[in-house]
């Protein structure tokens, strides 16, 4: 009877660990363009994954703490703060959106970064991310004392208000620059403050700084006990944001299936200006290190009160 027992119960753990180690992986991801990247993932491996979309960062952090969310895609500040607010409790994998801020305006006089001096520029994110990536730009490029910043409170309500005339030039993030542009015909995108930032980046000798507002991390203790999956995750989501850069027109169809945003025709035409991409490994490093370092010496708070350290970076 003791050898019975003892076979059944060794088969009982045997199925429950394979069980265990075929169970789909829980990944979250927030709505929009950090989450966009997701989507030929959830086409072609659904048995794999079980997704969550958020309409907010807190989402994320109370998944990820809970232990609900396995991977999740983020803001890259968020990140750091997770890391030191969780005791280490999240690991970076990679970036996967770059900036999504561009200077939209009805003024045709603006093609160049200089224009903006003696004007007045309208902004969400004030105390966050963007206000001290338009501060280093502006500062970066002489700006600072000329150009005069106003911040409004939600995307929507500046999208709107340059939608309808009120404001004259704003500095939005997509998806929300693209819907101003089909409300209002007069309105484009004059500037993409990606490539501002990074021209302001080598100006200062800062080479290897870029703007990565998104990323994806995963949480330690699911990276140590199934690193399997974690491998084949990256492998997925490289070929997921080949996809989405590659066949717009596609993947925008994706977005809205799966609810990444609500209109394919808006998703179309923002994905191009979302800066979507896959950094792994030592270059995600090199790329996100100067951005933290600039954001702590803005705001210690921005990133959790500290710089990340080696552990931080998931190497594969």
């Amino acid at each position: 009877m003791k050898k019975l027992f003892f076979a059944l119960l060794a088969a009982l753990l045997l199925v429950t660990a394979c069980a265990l180690a075929d169970a789909p992986a829980n990944v979250y991801a927030l709505k929009g363009p950090t989450g966009i990247g997701m989507v030929g993932v959830m086409r072609d491996a659904p048995e794999d994954y079980a997704f969550t979309l958020c309409g907010a960062p807190d989402e994320i952090v109370a998944a990820l703490a809970s232990g609900s969310a396995d991977i999740a895609a983020c803001p890259t500040n968020l990140a750091a703060t997770l890391y030191q607010k969780l005791s280490g409790g999240v690991r970076l994998l990679a970036l996967n959106t770059l900036g999504v801020l561009h200077v939209v305006t009805a003024d045709p006089a603006i093609d160049s970064i200089d224009d903006l001096a003696g004007r007045t520029v309208y902004a969400t994110g004030q105390a966050s991310v963007p206000e001290y990536v338009i501060d280093y730009i502006l500062e970066q490029n002489g700006l600072a004392g000329s150009v005069t910043v106003e911040y409004v409170a939600e995307h929507s309500e500046l999208a709107t208000l340059l939608a309808s005339g009120q404001v004259e030039t704003g500095i939005l993030p997509e998806p929300h620059v693209t819907s101003a542009l089909i409300q209002n015909d007069s309105l484009r995108a004059a500037l993409d403050v990606t490539a501002l930032f990074e021209d302001a980046a080598r100006s200062a000798g800062n080479d290897d700084m870029v703007l990565s507002m998104g990323c994806v991390v995963v949480r330690t203790a699911f990276a140590q006990e199934h690193p399997e999956q974690v491998e084949a995750f990256l492998a997925q989501y490289a070929d997921s944001v080949a996809f989405v850069n590659a066949d717009p027109d596609a993947a925008s169809q994706l977005v809205e299936q799966f609810g990444v945003m609500p209109k394919a025709a808006v998703a179309k035409r923002a994905i191009p200006n979302c800066h979507i991409v896959f950094v792994a490994g030592e270059e995600m490093r090199a790329q996100i290190e100067p951005l933290y370092e600039l954001l702590f010496a803005a705001n210690p708070a921005s990133v959790g009160g500290a710089l990340p350290d080696d552990a931080f970076y998931y190497a594969q």
